[in-house]
């Protein structure tokens, strides 16, 4: 996926990007076209998002493709989302294999039709032992579940309360193995984080910019990425002049 050009030749290139990906059902209202039709062109837009990361050297991508909240939204929308799922893994998954590509999904499968699980479940198979970008979907994915299912998991394993600590929460989290994002983005103006990777953007940047994500281009990523290399990113310490 990655070519010869990078753009960003020296500049701190963060490891994990993660982008709320917002605006799609405003950029169809703008086009008057119908909502489905928005979520179809910001599915389009994700190929080129994530061959701009590669190429750059950014290792893990994250994208917020669906979340537990979104069940609530009309039915028809519900089940044109999943279909969209489901074509994105159909025509993607064997090029972004040959590109070197790592496919994760980070959230529940249940909710999902058993045909709709074989997909996913077959992407991240194919795709596990990829050396290249890891590109991580996050699908029927909240922040607060991943926390309940990490803490259920440990419950489960049997582990005495005195031994949990931070580092064995994370350990069980959908993300397990990732590291937490660099800096998180979210498009179409809105600033809030919708219940996204709560506990692993606990100290990540944020970066927030009013373009609808079908209009997010490789060049709004390079420009995060010049913010993001001029902040001082501290976790909690004190700026290096003190």
């Amino acid at each position: 996926m990655s070519s010869t050009e990078n753009p960003l030749e020296g500049s701190r290139i963060p490891a994990h990007i993660a982008i709320i990906m917002d605006g799609n059902g405003r950029w169809a209202k703008q086009h008057g076209m119908p909502r489905l039709a928005g979520h179809r062109a910001g599915t389009e837009n994700i190929r080129a998002i994530a061959a701009a990361c590669d190429t750059i050297g950014v290792r893990y991508l994250t994208i917020y493709a669906f979340s537990t909240e979104n069940w609530s939204r009309p039915s028809i929308e519900v089940q044109g989302l999943m279909q969209i799922l489901g074509d994105f893994i159909d025509r993607e998954t064997k090029n972004l294999h040959a590109q070197h590509v790592r496919l994760r999904h980070l959230g529940r499968l249940d909710g999902l039709s058993p045909r709709l699980r074989r997909k996913v479940q077959h992407a991240v198979d194919l795709t596990q032992q990829n050396t290249g970008l890891t590109l991580a979907v996050a699908f029927n994915y909240g922040g607060r579940a991943d926390i309940v299912d990490a803490v259920r998991g440990l419950v489960a394993q049997g582990i005495s309360p005195d031994q949990i600590d931070e580092h064995l929460i994370t350990d069980h989290l959908y993300t397990r193995g990732m590291p937490d994002p660099d800096i998180v983005i979210r498009t179409s103006g809105e600033r809030r984080i919708s219940n996204f990777m709560i506990w692993q953007a606990a100290y990540s940047e944020y970066w927030f910019t009013p373009v609808l994500w079908p209009d997010f281009q490789p060049e709004h990523i390079h420009q995060a990425i010049r913010d993001y290399g001029r902040r001082e990113r501290r976790f909690g310490g004190l700026p290096e002049q003190s």
